[in-house]
């Protein structure tokens, strides 16, 4: 009988996540787990425990999973972090800054926002005349890699400033998070968000908060979502074992156990950044080589994902390209800038320099325009 099947796994996926993942960590979600067994509330436990860990060696922190994509655990925090009597200062240079902003204004939280544009970092000087000059500011949000170009934003030196002015501080590592090294106590973050599928190399499914333990205590009653609670949704999982409110991603986050068992094995967070910095370094080289030009001066460019300028001959198109590339095994990105015609190849998940190198290889074989 004929059938319409794809391969196992018809491409590298060279993507911000979903990304490529493990055999080991697609072959755990082939069981079944009950949201209210014993067995599986301990996974949870687990998990909650490891990513504290990650993020600090400090006492005083916590987490909480929630269900759906990255963005959903955004809100979830904004909503919830932020009181109707607050204001949201927002630093952004991309989608994923200006996303957080929508958030903002779609729940009635007030909002003031610095857009530095896609390819520069944050105005620090800017940051600290409006933290000094509007008292009525009390969070601060940035992205610390900013997808849209892989900018990679200095929440440090942000953190120092926020603190200085004692505003809270939320930051979205989204796309950093296990794989850059970040001390959020250092940092001074009282909120970080990141999900299943980026740098820990798990699959999509459910986003988490790592959060200073006494601060999400004071949020009760602040989210206007039932769903997107985060204080309610860490209530029940600290009071209940590891329980969610609701139906949880029972595969996901088997297979979340195993990514971060995986991360340990490779050596933790600083060597899944090396290899990562590889990659980046590997594919700058290639891709130079061919005359393609990165968007970013290396100094903000991040190892997480490469944007790259689209080359001006007439007869080049991205989805031809993207087609070419697809055929040999690779699945890159579309450009996210607006000003300007880019693309993106992506340095995480299951890949490695010899990766690039093939990469490279086939992209070469894939500039019918020259």
């Amino acid at each position: 009988m004929e059938t319409n099947q794809l391969p196992y796994n018809p491409y590298l996926l060279l993507t911000p996540g979903p990304l490529t993942t493990t055999k080991s960590v697609k072959a755990v979600m082939m069981s079944d787990w009950c949201t209210w067994d014993d067995d599986y509330n301990r996974i949870v436990q687990h998990i909650l425990g490891r990513l504290t860990q990650l993020a600090t060696d400090q006492d005083g922190y916590t987490a909480v999973l929630m269900q759906g994509s990255g963005t959903f655990s955004v809100e979830a925090t904004i909503i919830t972090a932020v009181p109707k009597t607050g204001k949201l200062l927002v630093l952004a240079n991309g989608a994923y800054g200006r996303r957080i902003a929508q958030i903002a204004k779609r729940a009635g939280i007030p909002l003031l926002v610095h857009d530095s544009c896609e390819t520069d970092p944050p105005d620090l000087g800017r940051l600290e005349r409006t933290l000094t000059a509007e008292a009525g500011i009390t969070h601060v949000a940035v992205v610390h890699c900013e997808t849209t170009t892989g900018m990679l934003n200095p929440i440090q030196d942000i953190g120092d400033i926020v603190r200085a002015h004692e505003k809270r501080y939320i930051v979205d590592a989204m796309s950093s998070f296990g794989g850059i090294p970040i001390d959020m106590h250092a940092i001074g973050a009282d909120f970080i968000i990141s999900s299943a599928n980026k740098c820990i190399q798990g699959v999509p499914g459910f986003g988490f908060v790592i959060a200073d333990r006494a601060i999400l205590a004071q949020t009760q009653g602040n989210a206007g979502s039932l769903s997107l609670d985060l204080y309610d949704q860490w209530e029940t999982m600290e009071n209940h074992n590891g329980k969610w409110r609701f139906t949880s991603p029972t595969h996901v986050v088997r297979a979340f156990a195993q990514a971060l068992e995986e991360l340990a094995g490779e050596g933790g967070i600083t060597a899944r950044h090396e290899r990562y910095a590889s990659n980046h370094k590997r594919l700058v080289q290639g891709m130079t080589a061919l005359g393609f030009i990165p968007l970013l001066d290396e100094k903000w460019q991040s190892p997480i994902i490469t944007s790259f300028q689209s080359p001006t001959h007439p007869d080049y198109d991205f989805k031809e390209f993207y087609r070419h590339l697809k055929t040999r095994g690779f699945v890159i990105y579309p450009g996210k800038v607006t000003d300007r015609d880019t693309f993106r190849i992506g340095n995480i998940g299951d890949v490695f320099p010899a990766d690039m190198a093939a990469l490279i290889g086939a992209v070469e074989a894939s500039m019918y325009w020259n």
